[in-house]
């Protein structure tokens, strides 16, 4: 049992099986370096509080650094005995500088040591995923730019309605994302709170100075109870959540993405780099890419169940069963970060079929609200004027004709407050551009939208 760390009070040693079973180290490796940084934070306060001598704190930090190097030289091989990150560093800090550096741990616990450890680490995974977030938005602007001027069916039931701009198109994923940028920017300020200093679960009886440590590591403040502190995952819940919609925002645009690459809609062409080939036909093209996105989401959302069924029944303070909580959130960032870099890249890559999405906007009388809205601007009513366009859809249904190519008497045949200036209504263009309310389909107020946007990036680009 020498090895054990905490083997003073065991007489037997730990089942090989259950070693194995009960480590983490396999996975919570990748928090060394967030590991180290808290100690180094640590050894300082505690020569500080004079808990320990400076020169002490000093040979400790020296350790840490070097352990730091051995580790990101790959010259440490991490050992399953010492069953996670903190006891493999700890024990390797023994070994290298004597028994000060069994120092270090005074005044900690594992048990606040994985909250720090946990926390810094998703400090800066929010960053990166929120970076990403801001590449995918300006993949999103910059094709809305380049293609302002064209003209897409908008669609409800997935049946043509209105014709719009496929620049507000891709604005409405921009503004999906913006509240996914908000989510997260909230959530920071929620995990940004140090953890450390409330030992296993009642705190610790040495005069530690938390708030010192805080500033040492960049944490906005302290948590308040111990008991919390130890035992608290909401942080990780919220940023699962958070990942959810933030998935599921890129699901329902790989939907569409599959549906608008395919022959009957192309809409789109995606680049032969995020698509591959059939090992039977060799004609496909399969957009593998947004598919595997769309499959991912449901990853993402069942790490989310686990962590949320892992809470549900816990006790306070810490249970070994919050072990469990780290492999579904590394997954999930790892999850989100990929698919936001690959889609970022897809939709930066994308070419857009113009004239396809302009036949597809003209079928299926996609301008018949606009027919609606004049006969109400004549005087009509508009439960009536509805009617009214019912029967003229009705009528050229079964006559295999569109509105705009209806004669003037025809139309008349459904009310004669109908003028010649209907032809200036039921275009395309006249359709989109009348829409000219913010948040609207015309033109004006998207380009609008698309330099607020711009502005938007650019003032969190600093």
């Amino acid at each position: 049992m020498a090895e054990k760390l905490w083997g003073g009070r065991f007489t037997a040693p730990t089942d090989q099986f259950v070693e194995e079973f009960t480590a983490s180290i396999m996975f919570d490796q990748r928090l060394y370096r967030y590991d180290i940084e808290g100690s180094i934070a640590h050894a300082r306060m505690l020569a500080k509080q004079a808990i320990i001598g400076d020169d002490e704190a000093e040979t400790i930090i020296d350790g840490l650094k070097q352990i730091l190097d051995e580790i990101e030289s790959e010259k440490l091989e991490f050992k399953i005995s010492l069953e996670d990150i903190h006891m493999n560093i700890e024990a390797r800090l023994i070994e290298l500088i004597g028994p000060v550096g069994g120092k270090l741990h005074t005044a900690r616990s594992r048990n606040d040591q994985i909250a720090l450890d946990v926390r810094l680490y998703l400090r800066d995974e929010i960053n990166a995923v929120s970076d990403y977030v801001k590449k995918l938005q300006q993949a999103l602007l910059d094709q809305a730019e380049q293609n302002l001027d064209v003209i897409m069916p908008g669609y409800t039931h997935l049946q043509t309605a209105q014709p719009v701009l496929f620049a507000h198109h891709m604005l409405a994923y921009y503004e999906m994302l913006k509240r996914d940028a908000e989510r997260l920017c909230d959530l920071y300020k929620r995990v940004n709170v140090l953890p450390l200093g409330a030992g296993a679960l009642a705190g610790t009886t040495f005069d530690i100075d938390r708030e010192f440590v805080a500033e040492q590591l960049g944490f906005a403040g302290v948590t308040r109870n111990s008991l919390d502190t130890v035992s608290d995952r909401d942080f990780a819940i919220e940023f699962c959540s958070t990942a959810s919609m933030l998935m599921m925002h890129l699901s329902r645009l790989s939907e569409e993405l599959v549906l608008w690459s395919s022959a009957d809609f192309n809409f789109i062409t995606l680049s032969d780099a995020f698509c591959t080939g059939s090992s039977i036909m060799p004609q496909k093209k399969n957009p593998d890419v947004p598919e595997l996105v769309r499959g991912k989401s449901g990853r993402v959302y069942g790490n989310l169940v686990s962590l949320l069924t892992l809470m549900k029944s816990l006790p306070l303070a810490y249970n070994k069963d919050t072990q469990e909580d780290k492999e579904p959130l590394f997954d999930t960032i790892d999850t989100v970060k990929g698919s936001l870099k690959v889609f970022a890249d897809m939709i930066r890559e994308m070419q857009v079929n113009a004239e396809p999405m302009r036949i597809a906007a003209a079928r299926g009388f996609s301008t018949a609200t606009d027919v609606a809205d004049y006969c109400v601007r004549k005087g009509i009513p508009f439960r009536q004027a509805h009617e009214i366009v019912g029967k003229t859809v009705r009528f050229c249904v079964e006559n295999g004709k569109d509105i705009p190519e209806l004669s003037i008497d025809e139309f008349k045949s459904f009310s004669d407050a109908i003028e010649e200036d209907i032809y200036d209504f039921v275009t395309l263009e006249a359709s989109v551009n009348a829409r000219r309310a913010t948040g609207g389909t015309a033109r004006e107020a998207v380009k609008k939208e698309l330099d607020r946007a711009r502005q938007e990036q650019v003032q969190s680009h600093p």
